[in-house]
Order: structure tokens, then sequence, then C-alpha cells
């Protein structure tokens, strides 16, 4: 099943290029310096998998990004790196990123070229001290060298990293996934393409359970996020206590001139800051990108630091109104819009329903086989 899965989702990256965004998705942005090609393409898909880019040689992009997996590394909870070091986050979707207006949980990247040269230096993701080694891999190594030389006009020696990160990007632009139950029945008029369940859910999604707020739904797409940064009440919920800690740790780790991207990912205590390790605003404490719901039944377990197993975990946590249990208390910066839904047991199941229904054909077997609705 893996291989067929890997084998039919392989023919999709040369694809998505060449034809129209899929079913649900708007028209693919694509920066002005930084144009695709098949070569181009071709060039990223070899980076992104090359396991030489990392410390011990046993790590790539695609190590916590696997094509079947969801471009997740599901079913882990956190990520883990170079010897087996675990981060503090869950590895987001690499899928249908080239349309999201930042990347990471926290946002600190402004486009996937810039993205990508962060985990290469990471040391609980790849362990390179600096970006030198790839450097000298590329220029040693005869497909790489010509692959440069045809793509960029560079030859050994002159392949900067923007290079190495354009080719990468270039390939996550066509990592495109829509064509769902849910895209046949809004946007293509399949009046059978949901079930009578899946359509209630629907109804939820959009109104009593306020879903769309924030996993949003266009008139011709849906990316089903705002991309935008929110405090769930996930996370910083258990270090309530420690916030004032936390933040006065976090400042004084950077006056020491440490770099957010290693001090989120290797202290948990940082990491639970949110939005705030980026902006300093004491509003985005605790906050984290909307993360999409597409494929979501395939990329279990949820949120920023993977701590909820089912998509039922994930909707019992949002109606009590941000916390696990209902009579467990809030902090102080949850966000506005977070508060009791008061659904029925059967709702619930319905909008988990709903949300399986967002997965695209290439994953469904995948999504069946993960059974991450958590009901019985």
């Amino acid at each position: 099943m893996a291989r067929r899965l890997v084998a039919a989702l392989g023919a999709i990256t040369f694809a998505a290029m060449a034809s129209a965004a899929p079913l649900g998705l708007p028209e693919l942005p694509v920066p002005d310096d930084n144009p695709m090609t098949p070569a181009k393409i071709a060039l990223g898909d070899k980076l992104f998998h090359d396991e030489r880019f990392s410390a011990t040689g046993e790590v790539s992009c695609s190590t916590c990004h696997e094509r079947e997996k969801g471009f997740t590394d599901s079913p882990l909870s956190t990520s883990e790196g170079i010897l087996g070091l675990t981060g503090t986050r869950n590895s987001p979707t690499a899928t249908n990123a080239a349309y999201f207006e930042t990347l990471f949980w926290d946002g600190r990247s402004p486009s996937l070229e810039e993205q990508a040269q962060h985990p290469f230096l990471n040391p609980v993701e790849m362990g390179l001290e600096t970006h030198d080694p790839i450097l000298e891999i590329v220029a040693k190594d005869p497909d790489y060298v010509a692959a440069f030389r045809e793509v960029f006009g560079k030859e050994p020696g002159q392949v900067t990293i923007n290079e190495v990160t354009k080719a990468i990007a270039a390939f996550q632009r066509t990592l495109l996934f829509g064509n769902s139950r849910f895209d046949r029945y809004w946007f293509g008029g399949e009046e059978d393409a949901l079930s009578e369940a899946e359509i209630r859910g629907l109804d939820l999604f959009l109104n009593e359970g306020r879903c769309v707020s924030c996993h949003t739904i266009e008139h011709d797409h849906a990316l089903f996020t705002d991309h935008r940064f929110h405090n769930l009440g996930v996370g910083i919920n258990d270090i309530q206590g420690r916030i004032p800690e936390a933040v006065d740790s976090f400042l004084a780790a950077l006056a020491r001139g440490a770099e957010v991207d290693e001090t989120v990912l290797s202290e948990k205590l940082s990491s639970e800051l949110g939005r705030f390790a980026i902006s300093e605003m004491f509003d985005d404490l605790g906050a984290f990108k909307t993360p999409t719901l597409r494929n979501v039944a395939a990329t279990a377990p949820y949120m920023h630091d993977g701590s909820l197993a089912t998509l039922k975990e994930v909707m019992d946590h949002y109606n009590n109104g941000g916390v696990t249990e209902a009579d467990d208390p809030v902090n102080d910066f949850l966000s506005s819009g977070i508060r009791p839904l008061d659904l029925t047991d059967e709702q619930v199941a319905d909008l988990v329903l709903f949300m399986e229904a967002l997965t695209s054909p290439e994953y469904e077997a995948l999504a069946e086989a993960a059974d991450a609705s958590g009901l019985d």
C-alpha cells in the first residue's frame, strides 16, 4: 500500500505545475524571482530528500515531511531530528504551503525560500553549524553540478544557499492537494459528494461550531486558515504560573545572542510562548498559527505540540472553551473567540465526519488507516 501511494503521489509533482490548481484551491502564487520549471522542481525534489545535508547524514527535509504521511511525520507528537533528538513542536504539513503567508507554527519565516534554510542549522533538526557542507556537496556531486548549471547557470563553487532554497521552494509549490469530497460538494456542485451527517457537520462548521472564523472558506476556494495566530489554551494552560518566568528567560536568551528557532525547539517553556517569541507582544502569548484542515484526518496528532491524539479530542477541547476538561481554568491570554460551544456528542461526531471529508483522494486510504477521529 505504501509503495503504491508513494508512486501515485510522485506523479503529482510535475502535473501540479502543468495544470490548474486542484478543485478548491486558488491560483498558485509564484514569486517573480523564483519562477518554476520542471528542471528546478526536480532539483528541489532531490535536495528535499538528501540526507547528506544533516550532521549525521541520516536526516533530510523529508524525514519530518514524508510524502506517504501527508508530508508530516505522523504519528509522532513532536518531530525527531539527528541522533533521535526530539523538538517541542509537531511537524506541520508541507502540503499547500505555497499558499501560506508565513511558515512555522509561530510564523517566523515569510516565505518558503526563507523557511528552507533554517532546519539545516537547527541543533535538534539537521544539526549543521553552517550551510557550507551543503554547498560542498552540491559542488562535488556530478548530478548537482549539472542541475545547478542548467537551472541557475551556476558553476561549482558559485552556488549559494539561496539557489538551494529556491529549488526546494519550487518543489514545495507543487505539493497541491484539493479535490476532496467537500470540494466536489461545495465548489463542484455534486450534491451527493457528502453524506447527510457530513452536511450536518458542514452546517455546524459554518455556524454553531464557529470553525470557519479561523479555518476560512472563500467563495471560490478554501485554504481553511486565516493565516493568523490564536491562543487556544493548548500548552500555555499548563504553564500559567510560569508565564513571567518563561518570558524573562526567553528575552534573556535573546539578549545573549540565542536564535529564536533554536530556543523554541529546544526549550519547552519557551516554545509555549508561541507568536510572542517573534512579535514580543503580550497579546500573542501562547498564540499559534491556524493550520490548514486539508487532509487533517491523515495527519494526527494535532495542535502545535501534538498533544491531542484524535479529531474528537480536538473538538472536545474547543467544546469545553479551550480547556481539556470543562472545569479546568483558562489562561489569561486565551483568544476571545474561544468559548464553550455547548455542542452535543452527536454534533461533535458530525463535525469530525465533515473534517474527514476534507481529505484529498490521494490520502483517503491513509486517513482510513489512521482512524484519527477517536469516534467509537
